[in-house]
């Protein structure tokens, strides 16, 4: 099991269209300006779906040639050069948007936190860095939009993660797991 994103760049296209969304709105007329949006058809929803779009395949793209390399060097070491292939392969986004049909219409379904469990599909709910993973099949509950939670949630933010704990507190809250346990992961600690 591996898990990777787009690398940050999906943070900065939001960062980026969010800013843009905040000039098209009075920000005191909405709750919150976190709430700015963009109007479907208009030349700033389809730059933002364009980039968004791109985001997400380089997300997959990346997660796909990390699974084919890792698989080349286990072959290489583990099973005397022969190809082996798993049972099942699960390729999952978290954290995305895509266009669904809910309820009869065509919706766009924001998963943040969460991936698609529509019925028969594999997914990943990955523990943090100190608890087991697992792998499910989705039970397709269409009350949730075919959604389930992605994995163990966050108690606080990365930023705060980071100021708290120390490269030595991650080394002894992984203790036993094999991970990475340098200063670029603190924030994926356990305690986080």
């Amino acid at each position: 099991m591996l898990h990777s994103g787009s690398r940050n760049i999906g943070n900065e296209v939001a960062t980026r269209h969010i800013a843009t969304a905040k000039t098209l709105h009075d920000l005191n007329e909405l709750p919150d300006p976190a709430l700015a949006y963009f109007i479907q058809g208009t030349d700033e929803f389809k730059a933002y779906w364009h980039d968004l779009d791109w985001a997400q395949q380089y997300a997959m793209k990346n997660r796909e040639i990390m699974m084919k390399r890792l698989l080349r060097s286990f072959n290489r070491m583990f099973n005397d050069q022969q190809e082996w292939d798993s049972e099942i392969t699960v390729n999952c986004h978290h954290n995305y948007v895509a266009i669904e049909e809910h309820f009869g219409d065509k919706v766009y379904v924001t998963r943040k936190g969460a991936i698609n469990a529509e019925a028969g599909r594999y997914g990943i709910i990955p523990g943090s860095m100190g608890a087991k993973s697992f792998i499910i099949r989705g039970r397709g509950n269409p009350d949730s939009f075919n959604s389930c939670s992605h994995g163990a949630g966050r108690k606080m933010s990365r930023t705060k993660a980071k100021a708290k704990y120390t490269i030595d507190d991650l080394k002894k809250q992984t203790a036993g797991v094999e991970c990475r346990k340098d200063k670029g992961v603190v924030d994926e600690i356990p305690g986080a």
